[in-house]
C-alpha cells in the first residue's frame, strides 16, 4: 500500500499543478526505496544469492532514478545505472540459461527490441546509439532469462518475475519513445506506472 501511494504521488507531481514539483524529487526515489524494502526485508526466500542479486539490482535502479530526475540532463548516467541493474537481474535469473529453448525466447524478444531500436534510430544522437543498443541487448537478455526461468522452475514467484521483466521492457520502450521519437501527454503515467509495477513484481519474487 505504501508503494502504491508513493507511486501515485510521484505521478501526481508531474500532472497536477497545485502539487509542488518537488513531490517528484521526494516520492520518486521513495517508491523505489519502498520496493527495495519489500525484497530486503523478505524472509521467505531460501535462495539468499537470488535475494542479494535482486536487492543490488534495485539499488542500482534507485541510483538511476535519481540521475534521471535531476534538472540537468543525466541520461547517460541513468542509463548506465539501469544497465548495471539489469546485469544484477541477469545474474538472479541465470537458471533460465538451462531451458532447452532459451535461445528461441531470446531471439523472439530480440526481435521486439530490434523493432524498438529501429523506430528510434534516426532520432538518436550518434553518441547515444551504441549505449542504447547495449542497453537494449541487456534488458532483452534479462527478460528472456526471467521468462525461461519461469518455464523451467514454475512458481508464482518466478512467473511474477517474468511478468515484471516483460513489463520493464514495455516501460523502457515507452520512455525511449517519449524522449527520443514522439512525446505523448501521459508518458509519465505509462512509464512510471509500468516501471513501478515491474520492479514490485521482481521484488516480490524474492
Amino acid at each position: 500500500l505504501a508503494v502504491l501511494l508513493s507511486a501515485a504521488l510521484t505521478i501526481l507531481g508531474y500532472y497536477v499543478p497545485p502539487v509542488p514539483r518537488r513531490w517528484v524529487w521526494v516520492f520518486k526515489p521513495l517508491t523505489t526505496v519502498l520496493i527495495l524494502a519489500v525484497a530486503f526485508l523478505s524472509h521467505a526466500s531460501r535462495d539468499m544469492t537470488y535475494r542479494a542479486a535482486i536487492v543490488v539490482g534495485l539499488l542500482f535502479s534507485l541510483v538511476g532514478d535519481v540521475w534521471l530526475m535531476l534538472p540537468a540532463d543525466r541520461f547517460i548516467q541513468g542509463l548506465a545505472s539501469f544497465l548495471l541493474a539489469h546485469v544484477s537481474y541477469i545474474f538472479a535469473f541465470r537458471d533460465g540459461f538451462r531451458l532447452p529453448w532459451f535461445i528461441g525466447v531470446l531471439l523472439l524478444l530480440l526481435m521486439v527490441g530490434s523493432a524498438v531500436i529501429g523506430y528510434l534510430w534516426r532520432s538518436l544522437l550518434p553518441s547515444l546509439k551504441t549505449a542504447v543498443s547495449v542497453y537494449v541487448v541487456a534488458i532483452v537478455l534479462m527478460a528472456a532469462l526471467a521468462v525461461s526461468r519461469a518455464a523451467l522452475l514454475p512458481s508464482a514467484a518466478s512467473l511474477g518475475a517474468a511478468v515484471g521483466a516483460l513489463i520493464f521492457m514495455t516501460s523502457d520502450a515507452a520512455l525511449a519513445i517519449d524522449r527520443f521519437r514522439k512525446p505523448f501527454r501521459f508518458a509519465q503515467v505509462v512509464v512510471l506506472g509500468t516501471y513501478y509495477a515491474a520492479q514490485l513484481l521482481i521484488a516480490m519474487s524474492v
